[in-house]
Parts: structure tokens; C-alpha cells; sequence
């Protein structure tokens, strides 16, 4: 939503004071400062968020800071672009081999750390038009008690290539899966049978190959690192006569994981409950892990004075164990009802409006999250409880870690265009619970009498 502020401008300076001259001097306008308390705690997100991301998450690490874990893997669909083709000349009509690459964008932890991973084909079209979360359950889209139709044992460093090869610019690190040839021969001899089946994602999802509804890429063992895949390529190989080369070349067809089809990462978190029951601070962990609860002293402001400014900020302690694989700190916050947020926020497509709902960026100078003027939400607050129709939320805000996009490069420049939760690895520790209230600061404006 985009805010507009009116300007005024005097004509020339004998008019600057026009309006309080007219006035007496005992109505003139003072503020007054007054800062309340505000009761925060931890606030679980039950592993339960709308997992509306293309980022895929895959692997298990423990926080050196709190102790907690963290297990991630996930099922994507790969879409079929349209008019999909093969070349004509597809030496002997064959398939010389299948294979996923899993590319990785960045990751947390230790990269020799090895993991093993089962690949299962899903066998229930997962529906574009339905909200997914991430607690996700595969059991309902794969057969995990079938032999897996591939199984690999991979590290985020891959030690199959080279140094020089890993080095080199145009190197992409990425887990290497092969499938069973006959995989990708089923795909091409029905390709050969009936090209329409290759029109477009739908046909293709719904073709029944092994493989078109997509696959569940099964953690099944390994702790020390989680990845962050932004590509998924489910790949074809074979050789074909190049006419223009004149003479066998190697040749390739991709599906891949884009936003036309759907990525579903599952999370699991363990070890929250400790956090959930301290009660001398308040957490905020990502993903799918712990929001801040706050309740605004609504009840307790002037109802007879105007809020001219409303600040609160949250200041984050620093960490007490030395690691060299540390969480990152959340880097945006929102600030939402808690009734909104409960009521389908995220699935309803809104971003933070300054009015009801507000984001605020981590500074690493003061250690702190500030929210510079909630007085919107404050009033709104206060007139619901006086015209009665305050429900028991009425007064209580979450901090929710967040992903904010923008329609340019930052947001000095451009207007907030999505908002999804924050699913990397991030966690701080916040001054509140019992042991220290948070402040809120209250300018008032009002008339003196």
C-alpha cells in the first residue's frame, strides 16, 4: 500500500503563524512523552507455515547455539515446457541415461558432512490451486515402503570431481542423482507415440511415466548441514545427428523445478520445547520454528489524547557459543495481529500495510528491531475495545521472520510486492518474557486547557 502525505507550504513568512495567532495562547498544542511495558513470550509456529517458496531445503543440522535440530527434505513436480521435442535423429531411438541434479545456492554447516537420500516418484498429482505447509505429509503422495527408485550418499562438497573443475566460474554445485535408464526411455518412447502428451505441464503431470508427478527426495540419514536448492533438473541424455555439425553429438532434455509447478518442503524441529519454556527472553527461530508474541498495552493509553508517535524496538542478545556454523539472524520482521495472521494472512497474498501490519529490518549497529510509529494499530485497538467489538486477541502482535520482496533492487527504491516466510536458518534470542519488559514510547499530542 502506498502512503501519501500532504504537504502545506506558507506563502511567505507573515503567514507562517496565521493559524495559532487566531488562537489563545492556553489552546497552543504540547506533546508528552510516556513509555509503557509490553509482555512478550515465545509464540510456536507448530511446523505448521505456507510453504509458498521455489527455494527446496534438504538436510538435518543441529544449532551449536540452542541445541535445537532441524530436518528438511521435500517433493517438487518438474515442469514440461510447452511444444516440448526431442531432436529427430535420436541415434537408435535411445536413451543413454536419467539423472537429477539438485543445484545448491547455499547452505549451513559443514560441507564433508554425509548425508543418504532416497528418491520415491509420487503417485498423486499434487493440486496447483491448493495451499501447501510444512508439515507436509509424503505418506499421502508416495509409496515409501516401495524400494526407492534411486538412492544416493552425497556431501555439499562433491569429492566425485576434481578441485580445478570445482573451482572454475562456471562450476554450480549440485547433487548428483542417477535414475534408471528405462526411466527416461519410457519418456522418450511415448514422446515418439503421442508428442501431444509433452503439450504442456498439465499433460504431462497427468501422462502417468514415472516420474511426471513429480518425486519425493527422502532424507534418510546424516546430520551437520542443510542445503538451499533454488534448481531442480530432472534430466534426459542421449546422442543425436547434428545436421549443422554433421555428425553425433550429445544431447540433453531437462524438466525442471520452476514457480509454474509446485515445491514442497517439509520441515521437522526438535529440541523447541526448552526454548518455548524459557521464560527470561523470547525467540524467534526460522523455519517453521518460534514467532515473539506481544501484548500492546492498549487499555492502558490515554483515551483522551492523540497518538502522535508509538515506537517499540526489540533488542536481540548477542550469542554465548563459539561455533564457525552459526545461524544467520532473521533479517526482516513482521509485525502482525495475531487474529489477522491466525485468519490466513500469507494465504491471502497481503504484505505490510503501516496499519495494521508493519516490517522492520534488523540493525546490526544497535543489535535491534525497530517499529518506528505503530500508532495506527494502537488506535484501531483502542476504538474496538470502546465500540465492543475487541476479540481476546485484540491487543497481541506476532514478530514472524519474513522474506520481503520488492518490485526494484531494495527498499529505498521500491514498493513491497510479496511477503512469504523466512526459511532460512536463522535464529536470535530477544530482551522480554518475565525478566524484562519491552518499552513502548508514546508521544502525545493534545490541547492545553
Amino acid at each position: 500500500m502506498l502512503c501519501m502525505a500532504a504537504v502545506v507550504t506558507a506563502c511567505d513568512d507573515d503567514t507562517n503563524t496565521l493559524g495559532s495567532a487566531m488562537m489563545p495562547i492556553t489552546d497552543l498544542v504540547s506533546k508528552e512523552s510516556k513509555i509503557y511495558y509490553v509482555d512478550t513470550e515465545s509464540y510456536s509456529a507448530g511446523d505448521s507455515v505456507l510453504a509458498r517458496t521455489t527455494m527446496s531445503y534438504l538436510g538435518r543440522f543441529t544449532d551449536p547455539e540452542t541445541g535445537t535440530i532441524i530436518k528438511s527434505d521435500f517433493l517438487a513436480q518438474f515442469h514440461c515446457i510447452e511444444d516440448f521435442a526431442f531432436p529427430d535423429s535420436v541415434l537408435n531411438n535411445n536413451i543413454t541415461s536419467a539423472e537429477i541434479r539438485l543445484y545448491v545456492n547455499n547452505f549451513i554447516g559443514d560441507s564433508l558432512t554425509s548425508f543418504k537420500l532416497n528418491v520415491y516418484p509420487l503417485n498423486k498429482v499434487m493440486n496447483p490451486d491448493q495451499d501447501y505447509y510444512t508439515n507436509i505429509n509424503p505418506l499421502q503422495y508416495c509409496d515409501v515402503n516401495a524400494a526407492p527408485i534411486a538412492e544416493k550418499w552425497y556431501t555439499l562438497s562433491d569429492r566425485t570431481i576434481q578441485d580445478e573443475s570445482r573451482w572454475k566460474s562456471d562450476y554450480y554445485n549440485n547433487i548428483h542423482i542417477p535414475l534408471p535408464r528405462e526411466i527416461g526411455q519410457a519418456i522418450y518412447d511415448l514422446y515418439r507415440k503421442s508428442p501431444e502428451t509433452f503439450s504442456n505441464s498439465e499433460t504431462w503431470i497427468n501422462s502417468g511415466l514415472v516420474g511426471s508427478k513429480g518425486f519425493y527426495f527422502k532424507l534418510e540419514s546424516g546430520d551437520g548441514a542443510l542445503a538451499y536448492i533454488d534448481i531442480a533438473q530432472f534430466i534426459l541424455n542421449f546422442r543425436y545427428y547434428d545436421q549443422e555439425l554433421e555428425k553425433d553429438t550429445a544431447g540433453t532434455c531437462q524438466f525442471a523445478a520452476t514457480e509454474e509447478v509446485i515445491q514442497a518442503t517439509r520441515f521437522e524441529n526438535s529440541n523447541l520445547d526448552k526454548l518455548l519454556a524459557d521464560k527470561s527472553a523470547t525467540y524467534l527461530k526460522s523455519p517453521a520454528g518460534i514467532f515473539t508474541l506481544a501484548t500492546l498495552p492498549a487499555d492502558q493509553l490515554s483515551k483522551s489524547d492523540t497518538i502522535n508517535t508509538a515506537k517499540i524496538m526489540f533488542t536481540r542478545y548477542n550469542d554465548v557459543v563459539e561455533s564457525g556454523f552459526k545461524l544467520s539472524i532473521p533479517k526482516s520482521l513482521l509485525m502482525v495481529r495475531l487474529d489477522d495472521y491466525l485468519n490466513g494472512y500469507f494465504e491471502k497474498y497481503k504484505v505490510c500495510d503501516n496499519y495494521t501490519s508493519y516490517l522492520a529490518s534488523f540493525n546490526s549497529k544497535t543489535n535491534t528491531y525497530e517499529f518506528n510509529n505503530i500508532a495506527h494499530i494502537l488506535n484501531i485497538m483502542m476504538e474496538e475495545k470502546k465500540n465492543g467489538t475487541a476479540s481476546e486477541n485484540y491487543n497481541k502482535v506476532l514478530l514472524i521472520p519474513v522474506e520481503p520482496t520488492y518490485d526494484s533492487n531494495t527498499a529505498i527504491t521500491g514498493n513491497l510486492v510479496k511477503l512469504c516466510h523466512d526459511f532460512s536458518m536463522t535464529s536470535a534470542r530477544l530482551v522480554g518474557g518475565e525478566s524484562d519488559k519491552v518499552k513502548l514510547e508514546i508521544i502525545y499530542s493534545k490541547f492545553n486547557k
